[in-house]
């Protein structure tokens, strides 16, 4: 989720390989990727952890907390690597942006939401389905046609976790729901960051997307906090005070 948070590490790898020796660019590339693995898998047992063993049951407060991170860092990496000259953002761009920001958010509070009701072991399993999502919605959303053999090769993957579902003993059907509109959202999310990234006319990388977006989403979450979860504030003050260990 934070994810996610996280993307398109080839062209990170060859802006941080450029210079360095063959080898250290061979190694960097799996670096990251495995780096991604482990931080994601991080994240959802930190957040299983908070919200089913703590008890702290704040899904969207924990979204809002992650967002604001990734808009801290994001920043700080921009700030970092200073020197590129800095370009106005059309009205359109940003609006998309906006968007994709608002996907975003909403398919990482679903996942958290989905955390307070399903073993994080069967959450896995129907991530497992966000490849199946974004070739459907690649297709739907960008006209994008995969080869025969990638649609097959998804076919037993759906299957797959089909047979876990009906075999799942802690099943919960609005659990289940929300982790599949979860992947959903993660899909569409990586169809449109596809299309705003490749986009010729308004080029942005990855790092500036992240950097847009996450504030997007924190204007977001930060009401629905309020609104939702309007107690989340106090229960925090209070644990705080209790246990060191939860900030």
């Amino acid at each position: 989720m934070g994810q996610e948070a996280h993307h398109h590490h080839a062209a990170a790898a060859d802006a941080a390989g450029a210079g360095a020796s063959p080898a250290a660019s061979r190694l960097f590339t799996p670096g990251l990727v495995a780096a991604w693995y482990a931080s994601n898998i991080g994240v959802l047992l930190l957040n299983k952890y908070l919200l089913s063993v703590y008890g702290f049951r704040y899904p969207v407060f924990l979204t809002a907390c992650h967002m604001s991170a990734c808009a801290l860092l994001s920043s700080l990496a921009h700030a970092y690597a200073a020197g590129a000259p800095a370009r106005r953002r059309s009205r359109g761009q940003l609006a998309r942006v906006a968007v994709l920001g608002a996907v975003f958010c909403a398919s990482v509070v679903a996942g958290n939401v989905s955390l307070r009701y399903l073993p994080v072991s069967f959450n896995q399993a129907v991530g497992a389905t966000t490849p199946f999502f974004t070739a459907v919605l690649a297709y739907a959303v960008a006209a994008r046609r995969e080869a025969c053999a990638t649609y097959a090769a998804l076919i037993p993957v759906v299957a797959g976790v089909v047979i876990a579902t009906g075999g799942e003993p802690s099943f919960h059907l609005f659990g289940f729901i929300m982790c599949v509109g979860a992947m959903a959202g993660r899909a569409l999310k990586t169809v449109l960051q596809g299309i705003l990234l490749s986009s010729e006319e308004e080029k942005m990388n990855s790092t500036d997307l992240l950097r847009y977006m996450a504030p997007v989403a924190v204007i977001l979450l930060v009401p629905a906090t309020l609104i939702m979860e309007r107690e989340a504030f106090g229960v925090v003050a209070t644990l705080a005070r209790e246990d060191p260990n939860f900030i």
